[in-house]
């Protein structure tokens, strides 16, 4: 359902924002994420001259390198495109993030390392949305496949024995109205984690699902 007709308006703005997730040849994952600002109209800078409608007064760019466990193992940040000629010199600073991992605290560590000074805000803004790609594309049956693949292929042929890993708690819970500990979808897709009034019910029920699966 689109948006109610607006009133008569004037178009001045327009920021987009593009994020990619990519599975790596090596195992890794790459997550990349693209901003841009643009006027709608002609303007002048101090420092770049007359700017045509279209030019963009912000582009920049950041990838994560992540591991399994969504781990930041590397980071690149670039600025191609910025109002001021100081503000790529703070891209370097992105390296701060290896050794985090997106999980619950994430965006306030993020905060810590990079906030105010210490980072660019527009950069900053666009680990928001690389956050969730990152869950949106490790998190589904074919990344799951392709890591299985990838494991396969280093084993020459032999699938290894996979560590068994503690279930952790989907970091999407209790962020947004569809993900409430004790609404439908984490009834559906994360039982263990369910908190509504049959919750009892819905993890036995989910318990004896798994066992059904590995006896068969």
């Amino acid at each position: 359902m689109p948006l109610s007709p607006p009133v008569g308006r004037q178009h001045l703005h327009t920021r987009r924002v593009t994020c990619q997730g990519f599975f790596r040849e090596d195992g890794l994952w790459d997550i990349e994420g693209h901003i841009t600002d643009e006027k709608s109209y002609e303007h002048s800078s101090e420092w770049r001259g007359q700017m045509k409608p279209g030019d963009f007064i912000h582009q920049m760019s950041i990838r994560l390198t992540l591991d399994h466990r969504y781990t930041i193992v590397d980071v690149e940040a670039v600025t191609d495109q910025s109002p001021y000629p100081v503000c790529g010199n703070v891209t370097p600073d992105f390296k701060k993030l290896i050794g985090l991992r997106i999980a619950g605290g994430f965006h306030r560590e993020v905060r810590a390392r990079l906030g105010g000074v210490h980072g660019c805000t527009h950069i900053v803004e666009l680990l928001g949305p690389v956050a969730t790609t990152a869950y949106q594309t490790m998190s589904s049956g074919r990344a799951r496949a392709f890591n299985e693949a990838h494991r396969k292929r280093q084993a020459n042929g032999t699938a290894p024995d996979r560590p068994t890993e503690p279930k952790r708690k989907p970091y999407v819970i209790d962020t947004c109205h569809a993900w409430a500990a004790d609404g439908p979808v984490v009834k559906r897709w994360a039982p263990d984690y369910y908190s509504g009034p049959d919750a009892e019910a819905v993890r036995a029920a989910a318990a004896g699902k798994e066992v059904e699966l590995e006896g068969g």
